[in-house]
């Protein structure tokens, strides 16, 4: 049975899988608005994909099994909301705001997931640096409040790990929390994430939003708004410092599209969808800093056929900040976080971003890495006994560099024994200068793995 505050607008006229017409007895129905049919007493929800004349093109939130023609059609005047409190964290949502944890919220407060309340005017583009106490993207990567950075990394290249390791660095350092948005996640995927964050004793420091591999692609679309909500919430009534991971946001390009070729709309090249620079555009203008608080957000991107230059792909990285790339040949050497230094870039790594000395430093740990590369095959031919000294000295110091971006991480302590170390940006700067200038000629390369900054090595090397 309907609410008794639910206006009847209109009949069902067809239906399929993905989406259900309506002919409307009212005209105050505007894209986005949600209507429901009413099932042996379960209501059906559908979101409006668009209004030709008095036909509604709607796209449903669940199955619409059983759903027929003539069926009456209720406005649910709220639309798609989600939690709008502090009950949000350590809550696991799916993509309409419902909980699929198991929980229950008493006295729910909600908020359009679509809502954006921040005016050009409220926008701070000149945030400060966002230091996540992590060498390698301190030093290679730098974030401001309110970047946005993509994640690029295959299975098994240590994504999750260093996300916990974000999550936890920016609650011990900022007091903040994060929100994670799981977008055409596998179900098994979203489980482990949750039994993890568990076990690793951050899911209190967490908000979670999935919409799974095997949903609808509207759930899959509607996860990036709400996600985005729940940031905002932390970010304008907590005033925090907070991190929005998103993985897959690839995978909210290709629901769009899909949502968009059910609705009779003609895909352009390579199938997307017409409004494809529209619906980034979208997600990505919420990702912003404020005076009071900021959202920066990580980004996985998967990219189809390993096609760089893919449309999708393309527009995404556009209204990116910079990328961390994550590498299987890094974490073959067994360096963790197994971070790519060639491929890993950020618009704040400059002169006028981080400072001369980060940026020269940077500049020179880079070259130093690639020369390295270049003399590991004459090594690999020669021996290294056939380098100039000068070869030899690159060579020493670019193995002790390339070690001391490893860092023992605070959530992996029960797994290696190794008391986790926040590195603060200064020491990473010392350490550096250090070893590319020779101070640690004399110290084996071994002592600068999985440490913290440089003094311990020195100890170690002493005794």
């Amino acid at each position: 049975m309907s609410n008794i505050n639910e206006t009847k607008i209109g009949k069902i006229i067809s239906v399929s899988n993905l989406s259900v017409q309506v002919l409307l007895d009212r005209s105050e129905v505007s894209m986005r608005s949600c209507m429901c049919a009413y099932l042996n007493g379960k209501r059906v929800s559908f979101e409006v994909a668009g209004v030709n004349g008095g036909i509604a093109q709607a796209i449903p939130l669940s199955s619409v099994n059983g759903l027929k023609k003539g069926m009456d059609v209720f406005a649910l005047p709220r639309g798609i909301e989600i939690e709008y409190s502090d009950n949000i964290l350590g809550k696991v949502f799916n993509s309409y705001g419902e909980l699929i944890d198991g929980g229950v919220i008493e006295n729910p407060v909600t908020r359009n997931v679509y809502e954006k309340n921040l005016a050009l005017s409220e926008i701070d583009i000149d945030g400060d640096v966002l230091w996540t106490g992590i060498k390698a993207l301190d030093f290679f990567a730098p974030m401001q409040k309110g970047f946005k950075m993509g994640m690029l990394g295959g299975a098994g290249v240590g994504k999750t790990v260093l996300i916990k390791e974000l999550i936890n660095n920016v609650y011990r350092g900022w007091g903040s929390n994060s929100v994670f948005a799981g977008i055409g996640e596998r179900s098994r995927e979203g489980k482990e994430l949750y039994d993890e964050m568990m076990e690793a004793g951050l899911m209190d420091k967490l908000a979670v939003v999935f919409g799974q591999m095997g949903e609808s692609s509207m759930a899959r679309s509607r996860a990036a708004y709400a996600g985005l909500t729940l940031a905002e919430f932390l970010r304008d009534e907590r005033r925090q410092d907070v991190l929005l991971f998103i993985d897959n946001i690839y995978r909210f390009v290709q629901a769009n599209s899909e949502i968009s070729a059910e609705i009779g709309n003609m895909p352009i090249e390579s199938g997307y969808s017409t409004t494809l620079l529209s619906d980034v555009s979208e997600v990505e203008e919420r990702v912003n800093s404020t005076g009071q608080g900021s959202i920066t957000s990580f980004q996985a991107v998967f990219i189809p056929a390993d096609d760089i230059t893919d449309m999708a792909v393309n527009t995404i990285m556009s209204h990116l900040d910079g990328q961390i790339v994550l590498s299987r040949k890094v974490a073959e050497k067994g360096i963790y976080p197994a971070v790519d230094v060639f491929s890993t870039t950020s618009k704040l790594l400059t002169i006028e971003g981080v400072g001369e000395r980060h940026f020269r430093l940077a500049e020179k740990s880079v070259a130093t890495l690639a020369r390295y590369q270049e003399l590991e095959e004459v090594v690999a031919v020669l021996g290294v006994d056939e380098l100039s000294e000068e070869d030899m000295n690159i060579f020493y110091r670019a193995r002790k560099l390339r070690n001391y971006f490893s860092q023992p991480f605070f959530v992996s302590e029960q797994f290696t024994g190794i008391e986790g170390q926040f590195v603060k940006i200064e020491d990473v700067l010392d350490d550096v200068e250090a070893i590319l200038t020779g101070k640690y000629d004399s110290v084996d390369e071994s002592h600068f793995l999985f440490v913290g900054k440089v003094p311990e090595v020195k100890q170690t090397a002493i005794f």
